[in-house]
């Protein structure tokens, strides 16, 4: 595979209520090693809970205020702060008055979660096992920790 050049306001482009996200680096670029995607996150943006067993998650916020919370602590993550959150770690993730940041995963394949929720009807989206189950097919977990089952 050659380079690939992502100009800005380029890449797969998933516009959801509470986030933009636009894929820079897919997957199938780095044989599946890392993902790479663009966050606009819209005000009042808010990731629940969850946690990964394999993937590590890198944020480097570019706008704005990330809070991210841990355990027992809440960060306030500001322009050119990097959040490195490693397997095994529960997190959440809220951005009051919007902002962007880059996140990067490793393994790979955030991106064909976004496609494959991209794909599925409205309707898919009140079926709470459903997107559980799909969650978990690409690495989050929403159980209260790492040994949850």
């Amino acid at each position: 595979m050659a380079h690939l050049i992502v100009e800005p306001g380029d890449g797969t482009d998933y516009d959801w209520s509470n986030d933009h996200v636009y894929v820079k680096t897919p997957a199938s670029a780095t044989a599946g090693q890392v993902t790479v995607v663009e966050d606009t996150l819209k005000p009042g943006f808010h990731l629940g809970r969850h946690f990964h067993k394999r993937m590590t998650e890198v944020f480097y916020v570019l706008e704005g205020e990330v809070h991210f919370t841990f355990d027992n602590e809440t960060v306030v993550a500001r322009p050119g702060v990097t959040v490195t959150v490693p397997p095994g770690v529960m997190h959440e993730a809220s951005c009051p008055d919007g902002g962007k940041m880059l996140t990067v995963f490793s393994p790979g394949g955030f991106d064909q979660y976004m496609a494959e929720l991209a794909s599925l009807p409205e309707t898919a989206f009140e079926d709470g096992a459903r997107m559980q189950a799909l969650a978990e097919k690409y690495d989050t977990w929403m159980a209260e920790g790492p040994d949850a089952t």
